[in-house]
């Protein structure tokens, strides 16, 4: 397995290291000849040469002028940031204030046991020095909490994405209402099968559309209140397929399959061609991202799918959010940045903040995005932004670098405002990811996964056994004692370590609180 600097470096040395970069705890931020405090931040280059045009000078200028903070940008090229990170943490003279970070893996998880970044829960919760910060949502922050430390600010994107999404035509004509229930769904996807809803006498019609990709079923899995990956009972952390929820939303799988509500082949199916299904008319219902079902409502409208009630109109679809009250959590974020111990003072912590708070405002998400106005964009008479640089795609060179450094709380860019003008269907899309967070069940695992040296080793593995078991128990291939030597399988696999190590974790982190 291919491993980070910063993973293979002793924690001691790390420690050492960091020490002599952190020494002082007190004092002012650095100040440059401006006399604004000074920043310093590691990005990464994903197009070659960002932040520069003829209009780059005026973005920066506009952005130091908002935030009061003089910002000293190194970009490193995508394929080699990793290494340099890796590079940075281990020396303090490269070390920067701010990085910004994929992922928590074994190296980041080291770099923060041996104090490589500040705790950021000593800062952020202050609502009157960093009033978009302090909104940040806890269950997210959780996942990024290592040792009892938030060791980062999470970027943030949508909680509630996941759900469901079925052809409003189809339910219309059967007399179905919006599903509240796990019987609802399995009542509509079985109408959907044999209740000919597309009118054309034949049976080539499924109630879900599904393929390979198995993400569906953990969605179902968290209807049922299985919980999200893993789960807490009892005071302790277990993965989901040791709950009776699991076993119960399993059977209802399987009854799904057995009743031919899922098209027999679907183990099989390319994932390239799952929307097809529902855009076709084979399948009426889709369940995965809310993008994904609004997709297949664009592809009616644009294409002039007709429905079934009245030709004259385009086909649609419903999205729904919570079955049960509950629907899967995405993790809450894209990355994080973190506040390094190159920050000596807290002070300095503060300035970084200050600039990331800053960064979060409407204009600065609008600046990042879209550049100057009456440059890059435009105000129509209807109050909507008009970005005027999409025939020039390097027009955005001179701004778009920023986005990294901007965390999106509590404001995602598209509800932000000035906003470009959506479609009704993509402003139903949001209305409906909003509401999600409200039911979302978040996985309370996932920070301590990435400190799990069975799990960084064997988690892949782990994974697709259960994953690989759930498909064959499902398609009728195993039965219940099949499905527990599968789990037996796990267990002896590293399954029992991981759970140990994950627990550990826990305990410890309960006990620093």
């Amino acid at each position: 397995m291919k491993r980070s600097i910063a993973t293979v470096m002793t924690a001691a040395t790390l420690a050492a290291l960091i020490g002599l970069a952190s020494c002082g705890n007190s004092g002012k931020a650095t100040t440059g000849k401006t006399g604004r405090p000074r920043v310093t931040f590691m990005l990464t280059d994903y197009e070659g040469s960002p932040l520069t045009g003829e209009h780059a000078q005026e973005v920066i200028d506009k952005m130091t002028e908002w935030t009061n903070t003089d910002v000293e940008f190194t970009f490193v090229a995508n394929d080699s940031y990793e290494e340099k990170m890796g590079l940075a943490l281990a020396s303090p003279d490269d070390m920067p204030m701010v990085m910004h970070v994929g992922k928590v893996n074994l190296g980041i998880v080291d770099a923060a046991n041996a104090g490589a970044f500040w705790d950021l829960n000593e800062f952020i919760w202050d609502s009157e020095k960093y009033p978009n910060l302090s909104k940040a949502n806890k269950d997210v922050c959780k996942s990024l909490t290592i040792g009892g430390k938030l060791i980062g600010v999470y970027k943030a994107r949508d909680i509630g994405r996941y759900g469901l999404g079925y052809r409003t035509d189809w339910a219309e004509k059967l007399g179905l209402s919006e599903p509240k229930t796990i019987e609802d769904v399995y009542n509509m996807m079985h109408a959907f099968t044999y209740n000919d809803p597309d009118g054309d006498g034949l049976n080539n019609t499924y109630g879900l559309a599904m393929c390979k990709y198995t993400g569906p079923f953990d969605i179902i899995q968290a209807w049922f209140g299985a919980g999200n990956g893993w789960t807490e009972q009892n005071g302790k952390l277990i993965p989901v397929h040791q709950t009776k929820e699991y076993k119960e939303a399993l059977d209802w799988m399987k009854k799904m399959y057995e009743d031919g509500l899922i098209a027999p082949d679907w183990a099989v199916r390319d994932t390239a061609t799952w929307q097809d299904q529902v855009k076709k008319g084979e399948a009426g219902m889709f369940i995965d991202v809310m993008d994904g079902s609004r997709r297949i409502w664009d592809y009616f409208v644009n294409n002039n799918v007709p429905s079934v009630l009245d030709p004259s109109q385009p086909a649609g679809m419903t999205l729904v959010g919570p079955i049960n009250g509950k629907t899967l959590a995405t993790s809450g974020y894209n990355g994080f940045l973190v506040v390094t111990k190159a920050a000596k003072t807290k002070a300095q912590v503060e300035a970084c903040l200050h600039y990331i708070d800053k960064m979060c405002d409407s204009e600065m998400l609008t600046l990042a995005a879209y550049g100057l106005k009456d440059i890059n964009y435009t105000i129509d008479a209807d109050g909507f932004l008009v970005d005027t640089d999409t025939k020039d795609p390097s027009a955005s060179k001179c701004h778009s670098a920023l986005n990294q450094t901007q965390c999106f709380i509590p404001t995602m860019l598209a509800n932000n405002k000035p906003s470009v003008k959506q479609t009704p269907r993509k402003m139903k899309e949001l209305e409906v990811i909003k509401n999600n967070e409200q039911y979302a069940v978040f996985n309370p695992a996932l920070s301590f996964l990435a400190n799990s040296e069975t799990y960084a080793t064997q988690g892949a593995i782990l994974d697709q056994l259960l994953s690989d078991a759930r498909t064959q128990y499902i398609c009728g291939q195993i039965d219940a004692k099949g499905l527990q030597s599968a789990f037996d399988k796990w267990n002896k696999q590293g399954g029992e370590s991981v759970i140990n190590e994950v627990n550990e974790q826990y305990k410890a982190n309960q006990l620093k609180k």
